[in-house]
């Protein structure tokens, strides 16, 4: 169930950084979703194409849908009509897979690059010397359908607080160096930070958040 308590109290603590919020909603029923709705969210995130795709069609109110899973290319198309943005690219494969499927809806998707920044080998993404090679060599000029708007990255899954600072710090410095190369039509965007730490992310310059537990309850 929706914790519409909780919700208020984060959104003005993320007002204090400028910051955004996906609300996590996988795994979780349209009603709830409505009813984040009701208290004022337009942003949320879906980890996986096929539930994402049934909860679409359900919601005739204006979303802006965020996927924030691992997506295989061959899924794309399913998600391509009505994605706003798709944060986890880690890859040139899967980018230009997104480009030709937005550009077969006549349509410009938002994308964030995800960098590995964390310890664990289930991670995936760009290193930091792959995501500075791409702007230094204007790759993405290239790609006409899509609109690359900032950086995603999941800081590793331990109790230590300093090495996810560090690492939530590293995004943060690649994010400033390439800040000036993002298209500049939107905000830049620097998504990190989940239920578990999102209050170092934030501290470390976080500029979206993707919260789901703490806001829907453990699935």
């Amino acid at each position: 169930m929706f914790d519409s308590q909780f919700y208020h109290k984060l959104i003005q603590e993320l007002n204090t950084y400028n910051a955004a919020l996906v609300a996590v909603s996988k795994k979780k029923p349209v009603s709830d979703i409505l009813l984040a709705l009701d208290a004022g969210q337009q942003i949320f995130g879906e980890n996986y194409v096929q539930e994402l795709c049934a909860k679409q069609p359900e919601i005739t109110d204006s979303i802006e849908w965020h996927f924030i899973g691992h997506l295989q290319r061959n899924k794309v198309k399913n998600i391509a009509p009505f994605i706003h943005t798709v944060q986890t690219i880690d890859n040139m494969n899967l980018l230009a897979e997104l480009d030709k499927a937005a550009s077969r809806n006549n349509r410009i998707i938002n994308v964030l690059l995800q960098v590995y920044i964390a310890t664990e080998e289930t991670k995936y993404g760009f290193d930091r010397e792959e995501v500075v090679r791409l702007f230094e060599e204007d790759v993405m000029s290239s790609y006409k359908n899509i609109r690359v708007a900032g950086l995603m990255g999941m800081a590793s899954n331990t109790n230590d607080t300093t090495q996810v600072r560090n690492e939530f710090n590293g995004l943060f410095k690649l994010f400033r160096d390439i800040k000036p190369e993002l298209n500049k039509n939107i905000r830049p965007v620097l998504s990190m930070g989940m239920t578990s730490d999102y209050k170092i992310a934030l501290d470390e310059g976080s500029t979206m958040i993707r919260i789901g537990s703490a806001l829907f309850g453990s699935r």
